[in-house]
């Protein structure tokens, strides 16, 4: 399966009725999550709306009518031309940004999941733990649900373009595993409720990765306790590295509630506004390494546990992919056997997710990088951000926006504004964290490797790589 530039992983599978029983429902499954249930005519539906909007030289063919009964063979080819239609559709800036495409999920996903629209609360969690409580409708989409939290916090307008709202499942020690970035395409409420797991829960985060534009959000006191919460919960859960001096200093600031000058002092840490994620498997610097990646900076960092296992550490600039992609394949569990002989049965199957990319490990030589992770979409959209915050500030432009007015001209207030509070005082760092020895500056050599192809029909073509523009400014010098 392929990722969209969002990183989005789509895919269109037949739905539990008889192969030939008409009419044939389909499943379209949205990173691994089945996210709304449609039928054909639906999906003609919204091909020819788009045929309207954008012409017949943009839209992508659409599978034709069939005038007899679909043979089970038909029924799969059609399968796959749908799936490739609306991958063509999602990956097309024009298309796959269009409200028309965006509403139809939206409209599709809340009626297969069987919620009525009405006004509901919704939590969302800050980095410290705090909950926001927003009074929603259930088919509010992304951005609706974004300036509500805003509008709660009071958070101006001009800022909330700093933020993003991120599903994430909580873990034991109650840190959080990033799943993905919500998307234009869905709606929140939906999306976490139709999880039916109290573990997933939907985070606010700032969506930058330049440190410089912090200085924009601490302007404002709501845009200074946001990110002094998230900084205090990156250190607190490990994700930027503390010694003891520097913990001793970040405590007597915190004591002294000198919020600025905290940020500061953290912006000069090791992992400063890097996103850190579960544990994973790689193969580089070999096959079946176990990883643990890091991403920002402008890089995916790596901390590498060899099969000797000895601790190595190296990062990979995203200026030097030439480009990426993510996979998906379902893959079967053996389940044990609680009666019987010892041994196994196939279980159910599960999508396995793998993040590759291109890298220019020196002049003229390119190679492959796998990272196999159930977080390989969030991996991708981290990826694509960045090399969006490239451009952006290549062109000169900036990340700075002005939040959209809802149609009454006014954003929601709450009569009762909630501050973010200070969070509680650090821990002692962990004295017991691993050293780590450092990659030599071109990492390690390996042979060029391409990604393995199979005869599937689900193989992911030359197309499906996200070409990357930052790629082209790298000059010899950069080497």
């Amino acid at each position: 399966m392929v990722a969209f530039p969002t990183g989005t992983v789509l895919r269109v599978l037949l739905g539990s009725e008889p192969l030939l029983s008409p009419p044939q429902a389909y499943n379209i499954h949205v990173n691994g999550v089945l996210h709304c249930r449609v039928r054909y005519s639906q999906l003609l539906g919204l091909h020819e709306q788009l045929r309207k909007e954008y012409g017949t030289n943009v839209v992508p063919a659409f599978p034709p009518k069939k005038i007899f009964t679909l043979t089970p063979a038909e029924v799969e080819q059609r399968r796959e031309q749908l799936e490739k239609y609306m991958q063509a559709v999602r990956q097309d800036p024009t298309l796959g940004g269009s409200e028309t495409f965006n509403s139809f999920l939206r409209k599709a996903q809340q009626e297969t999941q069987q919620i009525p629209t009405e006004e509901v609360v919704l939590e969302v969690l800050l980095s410290n733990g705090q909950k926001v409580n927003v009074t929603i409708l259930t088919s509010d989409q992304t951005e609706d649900v974004l300036e509500a939290v805003a509008s709660k916090l009071d958070l101006p307008d001009d800022l909330v373009g700093y933020f993003s709202l991120f599903l994430v499942r909580e873990t034991k020690d109650g840190a959080f595993s990033f799943v993905r970035k919500l998307q234009e395409f869905e709606l929140p409420y939906v999306s976490v409720t139709s999880l039916h797991n109290p573990e997933f829960r939907i985070i606010l985060r700032k969506s930058y990765w330049d440190s410089s534009y912090d200085d924009d959000v601490m302007e404002h006191h709501v845009g200074l306790n946001l990110l002094y919460a998230q900084t205090v919960s990156d250190i607190e859960h490990g994700w930027i590295l503390v010694n003891k001096e520097q913990h001793r200093q970040l405590k007597s600031l915190q004591e002294k509630v000198s919020k600025k000058e905290f940020i500061r002092l953290a912006q000069t840490l090791k992992y400063y506004g890097y996103l850190k994620f579960d544990p994973c498997v790689t193969d580089f610097p070999e096959k079946g390494c176990h990883v643990v990646v890091s991403a920002g900076n402008n890089e995916l960092n790596f901390q590498v546990r060899l099969p000797s296992e000895q601790i190595k550490e190296g990062s990979f600039k995203v200026t030097r992919m030439r480009c990426w992609r993510v996979t998906s394949s379902l893959v079967s569990v053996q389940v044990p056997m609680s009666n019987g002989p010892s041994g196994s049965s196939p279980g159910k199957s599960e999508v396995k997710l793998e993040l590759a990319f291109e890298y220019l490990m020196g002049k003229d030589r390119l190679q492959w990088v796998t990272i196999t992770s159930p977080q390989a979409i969030m991996l991708s959209i981290c990826l694509q951000s960045m090399v969006d915050e490239l451009m952006v500030k290549k062109s000169g432009g900036s990340i700075r926006k002005i939040f959209r007015r809802r149609a009454n001209g006014a954003l929601r207030r709450s009569d009762s504004q909630q501050a973010v509070k200070s969070p509680p005082l650090l821990d002692s760092p962990d004295a017991s964290r691993e050293p780590m020895a450092k990659l030599s500056s071109k990492l390690t050599s390996v042979s060029l490797r391409g990604i393995s192809h199979s005869s599937s029909a689900n193989d992911v073509g030359a197309n499906d790589f996200h070409g990357n523009y930052a790629f082209e400014g790298i000059g010899d010098e950069d080497l």
